[in-house]
Formats: C-alpha cells, structure tokens, sequence
C-alpha cells in the first residue's frame, strides 16, 4: 500500500496569491505555510503541489521561469525543515496565446490529472489522501480522484468566507493551511506509522 498524500494548491494556499506569479521576486510564502507543510511531513504524509500555471500559456513567463521559482519554494520550505515531494503543474489553456500549448487538456483543475499522474508516479494511496485549495477547482479536481478535500480561507477562499464554503461542496473548511494540516492528520489517525522520514528532494513535473 503506498502513502498517503496531502495534494496542494499553490497560490493562495501556500504562497501569497498574485495575479500570475512570474519571478522569485513576487513569491512569498503565506504565514504558517511551512510550519504546517513540515506537520504533514511528520506525520508521514507525502506533500504535493498541484497547480494550474496558465501564465505560461498567455506568454507571461516561460517554463523555466516556473522552474526558478518553484527550486526557491522548495529551497524556502527547506530552510523552515518543511519538504515537497513533487510538484507537478499544467501550463496548457484553450484559449492560449502560445499555440504549443493551446489545448483543453486533463491536467488543468477541475479535471484531477495532476492528481493522478502523482499518485502513479510516486506510489500514492489516492483512497487515504486529501487535496487542499482555495477555490472550486481545487476542490472538484481532489473530489475526482477519489480524495478528501479541503477549503483554505486563503487567497480566492476569502470570498468565500461568509458563506463557509456553502455551494463548494468541501469535507472541511479550514481558516488557513495550518489548520487544513491539523485536520488532515486528525482525521487520518495516525497513517504516518511505518513510513516517517520517507520522501526526498522536490521534484517538478
């Protein structure tokens, strides 16, 4: 049986949410983020990102340019003793303005690609994990693969606040990611016996 795993959106959940994050100098990590990232990995889960990148797609920056900044997340996180065990992104948009990568494709959230294509490749137990976000797309993506989810009031899910989720159609919703982290390993029950200190060194996809 492989590990379980906590999928995660990026921009807004993790880091602070910017209207198409292009440079390491607009990357800040959202309070907490890391100390509830290392929670997780204490608690034997698997940590990954998630996250749809259509900047590259509208010509913002390049898929190196992405590559940069997600090496300083993971350099960040590590400084923090916080670790990624992948982070995987779609940079594809039907509407895109670089024809290489114009394309509805089963990547992009809502559709659970990402999800998926991390689960096989890594070994995951898609049945034992949990996907957070603060959006819709977020949710729906982890509910298709077959994960609990969880709605952070973070980045877009401040909008959602008042309405605490109604209509998003979570498992939890959670102020921030710390607490999405202590619910997930409260409602895990301890699925990190056997398999702590597991994992490696980010890598991206």
């Amino acid at each position: 049986m492989g590990r379980p795993a906590v999928f995660l959106d990026r921009d807004g959940t993790v880091v602070r949410e910017v209207e198409y994050l292009r440079s390491v100098k607009e990357l800040r990590l959202l309070p907490g983020a890391a100390a509830a990232i290392r929670r997780l990995n204490e608690a034997g889960f698997a940590v990954v990102v998630t996250t749809n990148q259509s900047g590259i797609a509208r010509g913002l920056l390049s898929e190196d340019d992405l590559s940069g900044i997600h090496a300083e997340l993971c350099r960040r996180l590590e400084r923090r003793g916080a670790r990624l065990d992948g982070i995987y992104y779609c940079p594809h948009h039907p509407e895109a303005v670089r024809s290489e990568y114009r394309r509805r494709c089963w990547c992009r959230k809502p559709s659970p690609g990402m999800l998926l294509r991390a689960t096989e490749e890594l070994g995951l137990d898609v049945a034992r994990s949990f996907a957070v976000g603060d959006s819709q797309r977020d949710i729906e993506a982890g509910r298709q693969a077959g994960c609990r989810t969880v709605l952070v009031r973070t980045g877009y899910g401040k909008e959602m606040a008042g309405r605490g989720g109604d209509g998003v159609g979570a498992d939890h919703v959670a102020d921030d990611l710390s607490g999405a982290a202590e619910w997930v390993v409260r409602q895990a029950a301890g699925p990190g016996r056997g398999h702590r200190g597991g994992g490696g060194r980010c890598r991206q996809r």
